[in-house]
């Protein structure tokens, strides 16, 4: 009887400890279910960057000066390229002349036929200043078909031109048909005067950069208004955010490629605590990041201002723009990157929950830098602890955040 009394009593034992590990492994489960289940889950603790950023519409502010002629209707042929340097005096474009395709081509006609005149004579014409001249002729000929600069080839194309002239008045003088040869010459003349004439060379006044990308803003935008560029001014640039500024057939300008300004109207915090004299960077939209100054702020109006940046790189890319998109980058930072969903907030505190192989730790944080969506965080040091009012005991005991460390998300811990 009493044997049967302990084998019942081993039983509910065995029974009992079986239920517990049941309510164990049913808490347990519990618990990473609603891990599980919970939307975002856990997060990787990686190292990240932050931006504090907006972004905002800049207007491009240039030293530069738009170079129109007296001809500009008659259109342009270009000397220096886009994008090419030039210095002070050099000539840049040309206006064409009025009927320059119909008088280029008289005046090839009657080359044509002043060749045609010299080499019909009967007799042989022997000088050793038309050799000369047919020797220069063919060096300019070949150093017109190596030349890629348009000044050049010009040059050479007037130098042949001379000579040409000058080998047909010898061929006159020398030849029986002298006057027929010099009426050709005479009529060459005219109407390479007239060419000449309603041809206008327009040079540069400053050195700097080639554009012929005009759009009305040069002297307005330009940086010698820097001081008195109003918000209004900007607002009412008359050009599509992003576009492209067209390439202009009456005219040009030189343009400093060392610098420019991008001028911004801002109502942010960042904003309102800005100084001159910060550097930050801008996102231009070729993605580069580019540092700029501050160079003014204008007083704050309904909460916004003119906030104007000088940047040196990139110059070049914003000749093609009056109006683009630009990501303002107030600051950034690297480290520990999580987001902030990830963080608790008790009495002034903030808190991660981390999940390793089943163990749920809260772990005290220091929030380094935040923005809307990411913090960068790190542990405290042991000094900082202690000037927080932690024991050495607690100091020993707490545990620290690492990288790959998985965190929840929305902990309701």
């Amino acid at each position: 009887m009493k044997k049967d009394e302990n084998k019942k009593s081993s039983k509910i034992g065995v029974l009992i400890l079986y239920i517990i590990i049941l309510i164990i492994l049913i808490c347990f489960s519990y618990s990473m279910v609603q891990l599980l289940i919970e939307p975002t889950g856990v997060f990787v603790v990686e190292n990240g960057k932050i931006y504090k950023e907006e972004t905002t519409i800049g207007y491009i502010m240039r030293d530069e000066q738009a170079i129109i002629g007296d001809n500009h209707q008659n259109g342009i042929v270009d000397i220096k390229t886009e994008g090419e340097r030039t210095a002070k005096g050099d000539a840049i474009f040309r206006y064409c002349s009025d009927k320059e395709e119909e008088l280029e081509k008289k005046i090839a006609e009657l080359d044509e036929q002043i060749q045609e005149a010299i080499n019909g004579q009967n007799t042989n014409i022997f000088s050793t200043d038309i050799q000369l001249l047919e020797k220069q002729i063919e060096e300019k000929l070949l150093l017109v078909q190596k030349a890629n600069n348009l000044e050049e080839i010009e040059s050479y194309k007037s130098e042949i031109s001379s000579y040409m002239i000058k080998k047909a008045k010898i061929a006159g003088e020398l030849s029986p048909a002298g006057s027929y040869i010099n009426k050709l010459i005479t009529q060459r003349s005219e109407y390479e005067n007239q060419l000449n004439s309603g041809q206008e060379y327009v040079k540069a006044n400053i050195s700097g950069i080639v554009s012929y990308k005009i759009d009305g803003y040069e002297e307005e935008l330009n940086v010698s208004n820097l001081d008195t560029i109003t918000r209004k001014q900007l607002e009412d640039v008359k050009i599509k955010n992003g576009q492209l500024i067209a390439t202009s057939t009456e005219g040009g300008k030189i343009v400093n490629n060392f610098y420019c300004y991008i001028a911004t109207i801002l109502s942010s915090d960042n904003a309102i605590n800005a100084n001159v004299g910060d550097i930050i960077k801008l996102r231009l939209g070729n993605s580069d990041e580019v540092s700029a100054e501050i160079v003014k702020i204008s007083e704050f109006v309904d909460g916004k201002a003119v906030i104007v940046f000088k940047v040196t790189k990139d110059v070049e890319y914003l000749i093609s723009y009056r109006k683009i998109s630009v990501d303002v980058i107030w600051w950034s930072a690297n480290g520990l990157k999580i987001p902030n969903s990830a963080l608790i907030t008790e009495e002034g505190k903030n808190y991660i929950v981390r999940s390793r192989i089943g163990y749920i730790d809260k772990i005290l944080v220091k929030i380094e830098n935040q923005n809307d969506s990411y913090a960068i965080i790190n542990n405290y040091t042991t000094q900082e602890l202690r000037e927080m009012g932690y024991s050495t005991e607690e100091i020993t005991s707490m545990k620290n955040i690492s990288l790959y460390d998985q965190i929840v998300l929305n902990p309701e811990i």
